[in-house]
């Protein structure tokens, strides 16, 4: 069994995360590596669990956050999903 970093809950079904620099972390649920890994989106503080929008190295959650955070630059970021059909 292996101990979650997030909340401590020692569990068999634990598992590994090996991030792209080595580190390895263990968690019990999705939930909890969502947590510790997910990025912050810098306009309204959300986890980032999709995509995201990176704009100038800067991390939003959404196409909105980032016209509403990231200048002309995130002014460039639409949205093209779900477009209203009429």
């Amino acid at each position: 069994m292996a101990v979650c970093e997030t909340c401590g809950n020692d569990y068999w079904l634990s598992f590994e995360v090996t991030t792209i620099s080595g580190d390895r972390h263990v968690f019990d649920s999705f939930e909890c590596a969502i947590q510790r890994l997910a990025p912050i989106c810098e306009h309204c503080g959300v986890k980032i669990v999709g995509h995201g929008v990176e704009v100038g190295g800067r991390f939003f959650c959404c196409a909105h956050c980032s016209r509403a955070s990231a200048g002309a630059e995130g002014a460039k970021i639409t949205d093209t999903v779900g477009a209203h059909p009429g």
